[in-house]
């Protein structure tokens, strides 16, 4: 008889390796892993990194750090020009609605001193600026807007553009509510496109760029602003004064704590020309004007 070896004894049966799980969605099984905290995220979760995936909290915090973009003057950088093209669109619908309705839209929104001082109608400091004369008055009008607005947008931002755009506009305004006569009614977007074109000088001294084209410009409209009848000097001068200092003052901002200085500029503007204006109207109303 031989006699046989005594058989092994049996191995313990290895555990199954437990599949892990998205730490977000534990209900899902996955075994990829955030790049950066090695956290496994199911596709959910997942965000393209430079190599691999990292999950949203390690992408948030990586953002962070990351200093956003800025445009010239400190506005968020602009790729389309939405404040320029719907300023664009305002007018010539209102100008639209001036052609079907008659003159009851431009009555109701023109500027003139009597309406704001006598009957408390403040809004049309600005509506005023989005009527217009004529064909020929608002061609020039949107042409110029076109020809600027885009440059000025990308360079202030968005709001800080639209500021500048109604600021100028109600600058115009109220130099007309000073000096105009009380009965003589007043439309045009040409105290903003004024104040636009002040900004661009501003913008071209700023960056040290050649501003011969648009300080020809500038005094070639101002020519004819007095040279031609039927136009608003008050709109025009006031507009163009109103854009070039609040630009000034937007431009040359200090860039520590540029917004807040910005912000100071824009409501110090709004503050003074609202003084002139309670000033004005309280004038008129007291039968001073």
């Amino acid at each position: 008889m031989t006699s046989q070896p005594p058989s092994p004894p049996p191995q313990p049966e290895q555990p199954a390796e437990a599949v892990p799980t998205c730490y977000r969605h534990p209900d899902k099984e996955t075994w990829v892993r955030c790049q950066r905290c090695e956290r496994p995220i199911c596709p959910d979760c997942m965000r393209d990194a430079a190599v691999g995936f990292q999950c949203p909290e390690c992408v948030a915090d990586g953002n962070r750090g990351i200093r956003q973009a800025k445009s010239t003057f400190g506005g968020g950088v602009v790729r389309t020009t939405y404040v320029t093209w719907t300023l664009l669109v305002v007018n010539v619908l209102v100008f639209g609605a001036q052609y079907l309705v008659g003159n009851s839209v431009t009555l109701e929104l023109a500027m003139w001193p009597n309406g704001v001082a006598m009957l408390d109608q403040y809004y049309r400091l600005i509506s005023a600026a989005f009527v217009h004369g004529g064909l020929l008055h608002i061609l020039f009008n949107c042409w110029a807007l076109y020809a600027v607005g885009p440059q000025l947008e990308r360079a202030f931002g968005h709001v800080r553009f639209l500021a500048l755009y109604l600021i100028s506009a109600l600058g115009g305004s109220v130099l007309g509510l000073w000096l105009d006569a009380l009965n003589t009614p007043t439309v045009g977007a040409s105290g903003a496109i004024f104040g636009l074109f002040g900004a661009m000088f501003v913008m071209g001294r700023r960056l040290n760029l050649d501003v011969r084209g648009i300080a020809v410009l500038i005094i070639i409209n101002l020519a004819i602003t007095f040279l031609a009848s039927g136009i608003s000097w008050t709109g025009h001068i006031g507009g163009l004064i109103t854009g070039t200092l609040l630009s000034g003052a937007l431009a040359y901002a200090p860039k520590n704590n540029r917004t807040l200085w910005q912000g100071l500029a824009i409501a110090g503007a709004l503050a003074l020309l609202a003084v002139l204006v309670m000033v004005r109207t309280s004038a008129i109303i007291s039968g001073a004007g």
